[in-house]
């Protein structure tokens, strides 16, 4: 089988629920719990939020100058089809941190200002979540692999 790799282009983080996260370069996973000091770290299936910059880059074609964060992604990504990868697939990113994908896409229960700016927003369809298997450091350029 094909290894699929990909990188991190921003590591975001946010001290309330419902807000946009802002990019810290760097953080902390931790084990069944997400990152640290992030408003929706807790044990659970949405520890970690991911969204590549593939899919932000479709809401920028419709105009709308949106950034790594904006979607409250903890992890902004670039090369791997994030919604392609089934429950289950475990992913490795930078030396050591294990993400195992529990959830693909949101319902959300209120709109955001994206889709009431664009009439879209791609987090639903296309964001994914993650629980943490084993903790660590998450930096921006670190390599992020699909692993079998």
């Amino acid at each position: 089988m094909k290894t699929i790799k990909g990188k991190i282009l921003a590591v975001n983080r946010s001290h309330k629920k419902g807000e946009k996260k802002s990019n810290i370069d760097c953080g902390l996973f931790l084990e069944n719990l997400g990152l640290e000091n992030d408003a929706h770290a807790e044990p659970g299936i949405r520890q970690v939020s991911l969204l590549a910059r593939e899919s932000i880059e479709k809401i920028r074609d419709k105009g709308l100058d949106v950034q790594y964060g904006d979607f409250a992604e903890n992890l902004t990504t670039q090369g791997i089809d994030l919604p392609s990868l089934p429950v289950g697939a475990k992913l490795k990113v930078g030396e050591k941190v294990l993400l195992e994908v529990s959830q693909i896409g949101k319902i959300c229960h209120n709109r955001c200002n994206i889709f009431y700016t664009v009439g879209d927003c791609v987090m639903p369809r296309e964001g994914i979540f993650a629980k943490v298997i084993t903790g660590g450091e998450i930096k921006i350029l670190d390599e992020i692999t699909v692993i079998d």
